[in-house]
C-alpha cells in the first residue's frame, strides 16, 4: 500500500504520522534553497508585466538534483524528481517533486526534443540480447508459477486421459483468481518456488524439455523469450537435441499421445 504526496514546485511541510512519541523513520521536510536575488527580481518583473501578484514563498527554488521519470508529449513535458520516500510499517510515504513545461512554443526546447526522437529513430530497429531459447533451457520452468484456467486443466486432462478433477487435485495448487478466470499454478517437485515445474523433463540444463508441450497451459504459451533475461547463457545456440518421452502419470500407463491404453 503506497501513500503518494505530490509536490509541483510548492514548499510544503510532509504530512506527519498520527502516532506519539518517537518515530520509526526521521521524517523531515523537503528543504528549498534560499531564494535569490534573481529570483526576486523575476517575480517583480512577472508581477510588472502581468499585475499578477506574487509570493516569494511559494516559489521553490530546491535544485533539481534526482531525476525519477520524464514523459514527453506533442506539448509538455513532465519530469518527476527528488524523490524520497518514508517507510513505515504498513504503508510507503512517497515524496517527490513533479515539473511540468509546455515545451512546443519554445523553440530551444523543440530542438531538444527533436534530438531525443532522432536518437530514438536511431536505436529504433537495435534487437534485444536475447531472442529465441537456447536448446534445453527451461530457466524459465523454474522460479515461476505459470497460472493455469478451467480450460488449461481440461486440455491437460484431455491430454492424459484423466478426469479434470483428478488432475485438478494432482497437478494444481487451487487458488482461485478473485474473477474466477484462474483457478491455481501448476505444481513443483517441491514446495521451494525455485523448484522446477512437475511437468519438467530431462536431466539437467540444456536437456530439459517440456512434457507435456502439446497441452502446456496458457501461460507457458504466451510466454516469449524476446528480451528474457532468465537465460542460460552458459548453453550453445546452435544445432538441436532430440526430446524423450513424454510426461506421463506414474500410476498410469498413459501413452505419449494421451490416450489410455485398451
Amino acid at each position: 500500500m503506497n501513500k503518494k504526496v505530490l509536490v509541483a514546485g510548492v514548499k510544503t511541510d510532509d504530512p506527519q504520522p498520527g502516532a506519539q512519541g518517537p518515530q520509526p523513520h526521521d521524517v523531515r521536510p523537503i528543504q528549498s534553497a534560499p531564494i535569490t536575488t534573481i529570483d526576486l527580481i523575476n517575480l517583480r518583473e512577472f508581477t510588472r508585466d502581468t499585475k499578477q501578484p506574487t509570493h516569494p514563498e511559494m516559489l521553490d527554488t530546491a535544485p533539481m538534483e534526482h531525476v525519477n521519470e520524464i514523459e514527453i508529449t506533442e506539448e509538455h513535458i513532465t519530469i518527476k524528481y527528488n524523490e524520497r520516500i518514508n517507510r513505515f510499517y504498513n504503508v510507503n510515504e512517497i515524496i517527490q517533486k513533479e515539473w511540468s513545461y509546455k515545451y512546443n512554443e519554445d523553440e530551444e526546447f523543440v530542438r531538444a526534443v527533436a534530438k531525443v526522437i532522432d536518437l530514438s529513430r536511431k536505436h529504433l530497429k537495435d534487437l534485444p540480447e536475447n531472442l529465441a531459447c537456447p536448446p534445453g533451457c527451461a530457466e524459465c520452468c523454474s522460479g515461476y508459477e505459470p497460472f493455469v484456467s478451467k480450460a488449461d486443466v481440461q486440455r491437460i486432462a484431455d491430454h492424459f486421459g484423466m478426469p479434470y478433477s483428478e488432475v485438478l487435485s494432482e497437478y494444481v495448487v487451487q487458488r482461485k483468481s478473485a474473477d474466477g478466470h484462474y483457478v491455481g499454478y501448476l505444481k513443483k517437485v517441491t514446495p521451494a518456488i525455485e523448484s522446477q515445474c512437475v511437468f519438467l523433463k530431462g536431466s539437467k540444463s540444456g536437456k530439459f524439455y517440456c512434457g507435456i508441450y502439446s497441452a502446456r497451459p496458457g501461460d507457458c504459451r504466451e510466454f516469449t523469450p524476446i528480451g528474457c533475461e532468465d537465460v542460460d547463457t552458459a548453453l550453445s545456440r546452435k544445432g538441436s537435441y532430440p526430446v524423450g518421452p513424454a510426461f506421463m502419470p506414474k500410476h498410469r500407463g498413459v501413452p505419449r499421445n494421451g490416450k489410455r491404453p485398451r
